[in-house]
Parts: structure tokens; C-alpha cells; sequence
């Protein structure tokens, strides 16, 4: 179970644009600037990646969920800071970098158009979550931009090259429904559970041993890097040597151990029941 809401006022990451709460040991970074659909302007990229940082050092919650306000998951780029840039191009990465570095499980919910730049806010989080709205478009080329913020590296690691060159070369608009079948997102629920079906993934994961966690999600972002099965292997040895010389390990082999003796035990004594039947 995720626990109930508990909405943190005035905490650190809590502005005009973005609202933070915690279900649980999940934190929900929620996008809420609707005069402009959530657009990623300098003023929305540093609440995020300041409620980000913010959540990881108060080291209360496990995982994180990202989700928005209003019908727009995230209309991309604030057109007034490209006319008139406020910060150099690579700062205005910083919100979703953010979310992609974090040691935490994240997951999107995305409830519909993820558009340009917006979609990088849901491809940087581990899974998205999304409903038969959402919608995703590249757009870049549309406006004359080169995509950005490493979107053309998520959509070829999520959809493959083909998948990548239809949405960045060819336009190609993607709804919910249809970017589960092509690997973009997850799951695609209705409406009024696309946020409790993300919060209870991420409750999953934030219920898990937090330091594992975070070093097999590390251990998976290198593996993008690593062609067969020799270098897999080396690159999982030292993380699964550490694991083990873990107390947490020896303690979860002695619970298995307690466990696979009672049903051991119980199958010896139902078995002659079950011979008379």
C-alpha cells in the first residue's frame, strides 16, 4: 500500500510551477503551470530539478513519481525562452537530467500530450505510465530545432532506431495505447487511475532495500553501453559480489530458510489427508 497523501507546504521544490507530496515512501512531483501547459521554461526547469534535489536529501521517500496538472502532461519548451533564452541551452536540460540521475525509482504518469521537450521529462524516468490521451510528438524539427536533452538516445532505447526516425525524422504521433505496443511506455490505464497505478509501482519499488535498488538501477543504465553476453556478465559481477557480503542478504536468505521449512513441514502433514481423499 502507498499510505495516504500527505502534502508537503512549503517544502523545498514547492513553487508556482511545481507541487511536491508524499504517498507513503513515494514522492509526487507534480508539473502545475497550466497558463502555459506545463511548458518547460527555466522557471519550471528549476522548480523540478529543485523539488528533485530536494526530495533526495531529506531522504524520506524510496521512489518518485512525476505527473502533472491539467489536460497537458507537458507542451515541451517555453517558446518566450527560446525567443529570448534566459540561461544556456545545456541549463535547460537540468529538470530532466535531474530525474534521469537520481538514485530513486521514477515513474511517469502521463496523462496527455507529452510534446518535444516535454516528452525527455517522461523518457527520463524508468517507466511511464500513461492513459489512451497521451499523446507524444517529437516536434523539434517542426520549429527548425535539432532535438535535444538526449531525446533522440531515449527514443532509440525505448522504440529501437526505426521507432526513433519515425517520431524525430517523420513525425510520427504516438497515443497511449499505441506506445505501449511500440516500447515508448508501460501500461496505459484510464483516466482516473493512471496516478495510483504509477504510485503503486513506485510503492514497490520504495518498499525495497534502498542502497540495492539504487546500484541495480545504476548497473541498468550502464548496460547501454555493453555489447554481449562477456561484458554483461562482468559488468553485473561486482555489484552481485557486493550484494551478497551485504547483512540484508544473509537476513533474507535466513527468511527464506524459515519459510521453506514451514511449508516442508506442512506438506508432510497434510500429505496422508490428502492420500484419503
Amino acid at each position: 500500500m502507498a499510505g495516504p497523501e500527505v502534502t508537503v507546504t512549503g517544502s523545498p521544490g514547492d513553487s508556482d510551477y511545481v507541487r511536491v507530496n508524499h504517498r507513503g515512501e513515494v514522492a509526487v512531483v507534480t508539473l502545475d503551470h497550466q497558463p502555459d501547459r506545463n511548458a518547460l521554461s527555466w522557471a519550471m526547469t528549476r522548480a523540478l530539478s529543485g523539488a528533485v534535489a530536494a526530495i533526495q536529501a531529506e531522504a524520506r521517500a524510496g521512489a518518485l513519481v512525476v505527473a502533472s496538472a491539467g489536460p497537458v502532461f507537458c507542451a515541451g519548451g517555453s517558446v518566450d525562452d527560446l525567443l529570448e533564452p534566459k540561461a544556456p541551452l545545456e541549463a535547460m536540460y537540468a529538470g530532466f537530467e535531474a530525474i534521469a540521475e537520481s538514485a530513486l525509482p521514477t515513474v511517469a504518469a502521463v496523462n496527455g500530450p507529452a510534446l518535444g521537450a516535454g516528452m525527455n521529462v517522461a523518457l527520463a524516468c524508468d517507466l511511464i505510465i500513461c492513459t489512451p490521451s497521451a499523446r507524444f510528438e517529437t516536434r523539434f524539427l517542426d520549429v527548425g530545432l535539432h532535438p535535444g536533452g538526449g531525446h533522440l538516445w531515449h527514443l532509440r532505447q525505448r522504440m529501437g532506431r526505426q521507432g526513433a526516425a519515425a517520431m524525430a525524422l517523420f513525425g510520427a504521433s504516438v497515443g497511449g495505447e499505441e506506445a505501449v505496443r511500440r516500447g515508448l511506455a508501460w501500461q496505459c490505464v484510464e483516466e482516473d487511475r493512471v496516478l495510483e497505478t504509477a504510485v503503486a509501482l513506485a510503492a514497490r519499488a520504495a518498499g525495497l532495500d534502498r542502497p540495492l535498488v539504487a546500484r541495480t538501477r545504476a548497473t541498468l543504465d550502464e548496460g547501454a553501453g555493453v555489447h554481449g553476453m562477456p561484458d554483461a556478465l562482468a559488468l553485473e559481477l561486482a555489484p552481485q559480489r557486493w550484494s551478497m557480503g551485504r547483512p540484508e542478504f544473509a537476513s533474507k536468505l535466513d527468511l527464506l530458510r524459515e519459510r521453506l521449512g514451514r511449508h516442508h513441514e506442512g506438506g508432510r502433514d497434510s500429505a496422508p489427508g490428502a492420500s484419503e481423499a
